[in-house]
């Protein structure tokens, strides 16, 4: 390992929850206001801006990570780009699952309205089971010891 990965390794922060691309998340940024008056500026205040928004892109490995995220609003598509690590981002939160087929999702620039959607994955990561979904039809019923049949001899 050299310097640089081990200068990486102890620069990387808490947990960041896991996202893929398509997810709808909520990034919270601390952003910070000053109220200037004439050459005076005073009134440092800090707050937490909320940026809903999909999940369209991700680009970088371990503390160089970014994302970008995607929204509408009041009918313009506004997207902002995120580094993962930053100490601006006070939290990332994952409203819901997408369900999609592409690393980038830089074709919903050009959709509008429903197309622009993307579809809700029904699971989550970790969760699917090995066995098959029952089916409907089919009756799942103990065999006890009197209802085997017994095996017949032939001579």
């Amino acid at each position: 390992m050299n310097q640089l990965e081990r200068l990486e390794q102890s620069l990387t922060p808490g947990q960041v929850p896991f996202f893929e691309i398509g997810d709808t998340v909520r990034v919270k940024v601390k952003v910070i206001e000053e109220r200037t008056y004439g050459k005076k500026t005073e009134e440092e205040k800090e707050r937490i801006q909320v940026f809903e928004g999909v999940v369209i892109g991700r680009k970088g490995k371990k503390t160089n990570e970014m994302f970008t995220v995607r929204k509408i609003s009041f009918g313009v598509g506004v997207e902002r780009i995120f580094p993962v690590h930053s100490p601006s981002i006070a939290g990332i939160e994952v409203v819901r699952k997408g369900k999609v087929r592409r690393a980038k999702l830089y074709y919903l620039r050009t959709k509008k309205g429903k197309a622009a959607k993307v579809a809700e994955r029904e699971y989550t990561r970790g969760t699917q089971s090995a066995a098959p979904p029952s089916v409907a039809g089919s009756s799942t019923t103990k065999v006890t010891e009197s209802e085997t049949p017994e095996p017949v001899e032939t001579a």
